[in-house]
C-alpha cells in the first residue's frame, strides 16, 4: 500500500507542477515567445519522459524506467527529425529502435533492483532491436552503404552463435536434471 501511496503522491506532484507551468504561460504570454524560440515540440515529449522518470524516483519504482526510456527515445528521434538531422522517412526503419528503448529501461531497472533475469532480458531485447535496426536500416534506408554487403554474413554469424548457445545450454540443462535425479 505504501508503494501505491508514493506513486499517487508523485503523480499528484507532477500534475501540480505541469498545471503551474501551464498557468505561468497563461499569465505571462512572453514566456510563449521565449520558449518558442528555444524549444521545439519534441522537447515536450522528452520532458514527459523526465516526468515519468521523476515519478519512478519519487515512488521508488525502478520499473518506471521502461516507459521513461521508450518515451525519451521516441522524443529523441522526433527531435532529430524535426531539426533535420534525420529525414522523416527514416521512420521506415527507426521504429525498430523502440524495443531497444524498452530493453534499455528494463536493463537499467534490473541493475537498480539487481534482478539478474531483468538484466538478461533487457540485453537480449536491445540485441534483437539492434539486429532489426541493421536489417531494416540497410534494406530500406540504405543506412550502411558499402558495409551493407556484409549484413548477410553478420546475420549468419549471429544465427550460428545463437544456435550453438542453445545447444550448449540444452546439454547443461540435461546434465543438471540427471544430477538432480
Amino acid at each position: 500500500m505504501a508503494s501505491q501511496r508514493r506513486k499517487n503522491t508523485a503523480s499528484g506532484l507532477i500534475l501540480i507542477l505541469i498545471g503551474l507551468i501551464f498557468l505561468a504561460f497563461q499569465l505571462f504570454p512572453a514566456l510563449n515567445v521565449w520558449v518558442g524560440d528555444r524549444f521545439t515540440w519534441p522537447v515536450g515529449i522528452i520532458v514527459v519522459a523526465f516526468g515519468l522518470l521523476l515519478i519512478g524516483v519519487i515512488a521508488g519504482s525502478a520499473d518506471m524506467l521502461v516507459p521513461a526510456a521508450i518515451v525519451g527515445g521516441i522524443g529523441g528521434i522526433l527531435y532529430l527529425q524535426n531539426e533535420g538531422t534525420l529525414a522523416w522517412g527514416s521512420w521506415a526503419y527507426l521504429w525498430t529502435l523502440i524495443p531497444g528503448f524498452a530493453g534499455i529501461g528494463e536493463l537499467l531497472a534490473g541493475l537498480i533492483q539487481w534482478k539478474r533475469r531483468a538484466i538478461i532480458d533487457g540485453v537480449q531485447t536491445i540485441l534483437v532491436s539492434a539486429v532489426l535496426f541493421l536489417v531494416f536500416g540497410s534494406l530500406i534506408g540504405d543506412l550502411f552503404g558499402p558495409i551493407q554487403d556484409l549484413l548477410p554474413l553478420f546475420l549468419i554469424a549471429l544465427g550460428v552463435f545463437l544456435f550453438v548457445r542453445a545447444l550448449v545450454e540444452g546439454s547443461r540443462a540435461r546434465r543438471h536434471e540427471r544430477r538432480a535425479e
